[in-house]
């Protein structure tokens, strides 16, 4: 980058093109680096056995084909309001204000979830601190990098993400080893033949059970499709996109499926518990605690860095959804530093309503049921970049953009349609309390919420309507808005 002594310049949205290779490549591997993988596997490995290693492998392969969707659609035209403002080009200003609103709810439901595990995972080293307590610091801390700049939050990411992916590329480096050297991990030996030790070879728990858990793995690769965001405030965006995209996909799927393997010969799977990193169980078996101390500090991390990304993102699309007038006007203020601070605090204000609500239901099925109606989320953003890249074909051709999805438009079509069976998936999921053995629907009633969030959406667009009639008739912003030439104009 030969263009660094110079101050950033600023993109026609007002934002500072100052994050560079390192930060978006970093950002975009962070991103989906995450408590789904450090903790979340677990409990997965114990209720799927080592079949978990299929079911990443496959969401691999539709989180493949989506970032090809999204790289198409990044490099036909760059915004921060990414896959909200191609929404609205291809579908109106239906398609904005619903792929928004909803990836609102992804990411609020998402960053609670993150920030009460952040609680949690402090308590490792402190128990005596309430997890709230924690999660309200840990709040504060994000918010205030959020607010200093883009610069500050792509170099706090950087590091998160240098932290995350230094210590899975350890792990992997010394699971190896230890398997090949068939080493003694407490009562048993590391070794591939633990990949079939249960009954039932690699699928202890059947073969449905790999495709049930899905969902919760989809959700794993979830912030993949930031590199989308971050393309309005990158230096290069036309050399940096295709790398990151091509680059990101195969890193993830190295870290997650190499990672899942290897943590199902290190042990038998039914070692593994839920609510505990399966790397602290690991290095806890091996007799070295310490190492599990600081897994549990890289966990906080991840936790710490995929909430950041959740402020950052949603404070971009927040702002594109008020320019558009579906969310408050006043949503749309930049500070001096080129930051929504508007937009930041709201979302922070958001998530300090969701630390205060767990505080008042106080059950764990808060968190769980949060976690699922985040993942519902994640799916709709999924298959509204699959259905605007199929739209950008058909209204553009061939030749839209520069980095095309290869078989186009079957492969987005199969996207698609591997998210609608795993959203019918969701409704079998249970949980089993392990205390009393009760079993909790939880499937059922994140299904459930589906139509609840229907019916607001519903009545939020009623008010979008009511106010964009009795707005004066003037070719003012509120015009613009409608058919999307402010972000055009960049």
């Amino acid at each position: 980058m030969h263009h660094h002594s110079s101050p950033a310049e600023v993109s026609a949205e007002g934002y500072q093109k100052s994050l560079t290779r390192r930060h978006v490549q970093m950002i975009a591997m962070g991103g989906a680096i995450g408590v789904g993988l450090f903790m979340g596997a677990g409990g997965r490995l114990a209720s799927t056995g080592p079949a978990l290693v299929f079911s990443y492998a496959i969401a691999g392969a539709i989180a493949y084909l989506l970032m090809r969707a999204l790289g198409e659609l990044v490099m036909y035209r760059q915004t921060s309001g990414s896959f909200v403002s191609y929404a609205g080009e291809m579908f109106g200003p239906k398609g904005a204000y619903l792929s928004g609103w909803m990836y609102f709810v992804n990411w609020a439901m998402t960053g609670i979830a993150e920030l009460l595990a952040i609680g949690l995972y402090f308590q490792y080293f402190f128990p005596n601190v309430p997890v709230e307590v924690s999660a309200l610091c840990a709040l504060a801390l994000l918010v205030a990098v959020n607010l200093l700049s883009v610069k500050a939050f792509g170099e706090f990411e950087f590091w998160a993400s240098v932290l995350k992916v230094g210590a899975i590329g350890l792990f992997l480096v010394a699971g190896t080893v230890m398997v090949v050297l068939n080493a003694q991990v407490g009562a048993t030996h590391a070794s591939p033949a633990n990949l079939l030790a249960g009954d039932g070879g690699m699928f202890p728990h059947g073969f449905f059970a790999m495709i049930l858990v899905l969902n919760a793995v989809i959700f794993a690769y979830n912030a993949i499709e930031l590199v989308g965001i971050t393309a309005g405030e990158m230096e290069d965006p036309e050399r940096e996109v295709p790398r990151a995209i091509r680059a990101v996909v195969v890193r993830i799927v190295v870290f997650y499926v190499g990672s899942v393997l290897l943590l199902a010969m290190l042990l038998p799977s039914d070692d593994y518990k839920a609510g505990v990193s399966p790397f602290v169980t690991v290095f806890d078996q091996l007799g070295l605690g310490w190492v599990g101390s600081a897994m549990n500090l890289v966990v906080i991390t991840a936790a710490l860095s995929s909430c950041n990304t959740g402020l950052y993102s949603i404070g971009r699309i927040f702002r594109t959804m008020a320019a558009n007038g579906h969310a408050p006007g006043w949503l749309t203020r930049m500070s001096s530093r080129h930051v929504p601070y508007a937009a930041v605090l709201a979302i922070g204000t958001v998530y300090l309503v969701g630390i205060v609500v767990n505080i008042w239901a106080g059950g764990t099925h808060a968190f769980d049921l949060a976690l699922n109606t985040a993942s519902i989320g994640v799916i709709f953003t999924w298959g509204s970049i699959f259905a605007c890249q199929i739209m950008l074909r058909k209204k553009k051709g061939d030749a839209a953009s520069t980095l095309p999805m290869p078989g186009s438009p079957w492969t987005s079509w199969l996207g698609l349609a591997a998210l609608a069976a795993i959203t019918v998936l969701i409704a079998f999921d249970t949980m089993t309390d392990k205390a009393t053995g009760e079993i909790f629907p939880i499937g059922l009633y994140t299904i459930l919420c589906v139509p609840a969030v229907g019916v607001l959406l519903w009545l939020g667009w009623l008010l979008v309507k009511r106010a964009e009639a009795k707005r004066p008739a003037s070719p003012d912003a509120s015009e613009q808005a409608d058919d999307e030439r402010v972000d055009v104009r960049a």
